[in-house]
């Protein structure tokens, strides 16, 4: 059976803070399901990451509060290439897939 986003963070991070950990955690959990297992990790991760950005952007929010879903996107986005790395051959284009998307995410939030 493949390993789900949140299984293999879990095996392969470090252990980040508590309330970075609890935060990744209420987010992967809800992507564990049978439907989400077949998706490549990394593509899961970015996917997550990105869903979060989106949602820091669409709130506008840039004070103190949004500290926590700020570190918690960039953890998803850093442990998807982590991810990708194990498969080298896609790790270019799953790259500039992710940098793709997430600088058309930001410029549609800033306009």
């Amino acid at each position: 059976m493949a390993q789900t986003a949140g299984e293999w963070v879990a095996a392969h991070a470090e252990q980040p803070p508590a309330a970075l950990r609890a935060r990744l955690d209420s987010i992967l959990v809800r992507r564990e399901d049978p439907a989400f297992a077949a998706e490549a990790v990394s593509d899961a991760l970015v996917r997550e990451g990105h869903t979060l950005l989106a949602t820091i952007l669409g709130t506008g929010s840039t004070q103190r509060d949004a500290a926590l879903d700020l570190l918690t996107a960039d953890a998803l986005l850093t442990y998807a290439f982590e991810a990708a790395a194990d498969d080298p051959e896609t790790l270019d284009a799953r790259a500039s897939a992710a940098m793709r998307a997430m600088s058309a995410l930001v410029k549609s939030h800033t306009r």
